[in-house]
């Protein structure tokens, strides 16, 4: 029988993710200036899927294309980290269980691991290291251990059916190979998140683990990157603000999913551009795209 992450999977095999028809609710008054952003991207041939909703009442701020299933990166290593959070009350895998690293989850890219003498860590600071910086070596242990279709597993029965981790993280994809680590829809992204900050994935505590890893993310590089936080330092918030969010890049693909909160409100929200990244101009148009949305959220929640 096909499941909904077989389903993801194939989708993805058969190429370039779905194309939408730049369906747009119509913005709220302060989101006028993310939408002229996206909109400028797709007439340059850019794919955009995005969406943003009130944390508090689940009211949608605005959507493009929120449907649409996108190449989405590292952000599928947060279904990895749920899996994880969950098996922690167990025995076996425990927080302080020891993983060793093998030649075989050898990959380069994102990460401190790999630059590391360590040749062993506890669960926990692994997934710290995923959370935190987006480490490919420690997704990739953590992932052996769990096994991907455990992760699979758990995601469709969260009801979650068109975001998926499709595979480990490769150095190069061959045509044995998912073409995409893995993809989403920002309607579904913003919906994790949003279960996510109310305690709601899998129980509370799982929820808070997550949520707790994820505190950890350095790259503001992307839609935060209007919120004027410290990359390194922002878990305990700075301007009445508290971020929570995830990133995913990888050529063509500049992809996050988030909380932000504020004085004045809360949003959850998710962001996936898809792009030929030929020329370093448009990748630096999408980049000022993803920073537009980023400041309408700010003015929202501030």
């Amino acid at each position: 029988m096909s499941t909904p992450a077989r389903e993801s999977e194939r989708r993805s095999r058969r190429g370039a993710p779905s194309r939408g028809r730049h369906g747009v609710s119509e913005p709220m008054a302060n989101f006028g200036r993310g939408f002229q952003a996206l909109g400028n991207l797709a007439v340059e041939g850019v794919q955009v899927s995005a969406r943003a909703t009130d944390l508090a009442t689940g009211k949608v701020l605005f959507s493009v294309d929120d449907h649409v299933v996108m190449p989405t990166a590292g952000i599928g290593t947060v279904l990895l980290l749920v899996e994880v959070a969950a098996r922690l009350p167990n025995a076996e895998f425990g927080a302080l269980t020891i993983l060793d690293r093998t030649p075989a989850d050898s990959v380069g890219g994102s990460g401190v691991w790999q630059h590391l003498q360590a040749p062993s860590l506890p669960v926990a600071d692994l997934a710290a290291l995923v959370g935190g910086v987006g480490d490919n070596l420690a997704a990739n242990v953590l992932l052996r251990a769990v096994g991907l279709a455990a992760v699979q597993a758990r995601t469709e029965q969260l009801g979650i059916s068109h975001t998926a981790l499709l595979d480990l993280v490769r150095d190069e994809r061959g045509p044995d190979h998912a073409p995409q680590l893995s993809v989403g829809s920002a309607q579904e992204l913003t919906g994790l998140f949003t279960s996510l900050a109310r305690g709601e994935v899998v129980d509370a505590a799982t929820s808070e683990r997550v949520i707790g890893w994820l505190s950890l993310g350095a790259d503001l590089s992307l839609v935060a990157s209007a919120f004027g936080l410290d990359p390194f330092a922002h878990r305990g918030g700075d301007h009445g603000l508290l971020l929570v969010n995830k990133t995913g890049t990888a050529p063509g693909v500049r992809s996050e999913a988030g909380v932000l909160r504020g004085p004045r409100a809360g949003v959850a929200y998710a962001v996936s551009m898809s792009f030929a990244d030929t020329r370093l101009p448009l990748r630096l148009a999408v980049l000022d795209g993803m920073r537009a949305v980023g400041l309408d959220l700010l003015e929202y929640v501030h």
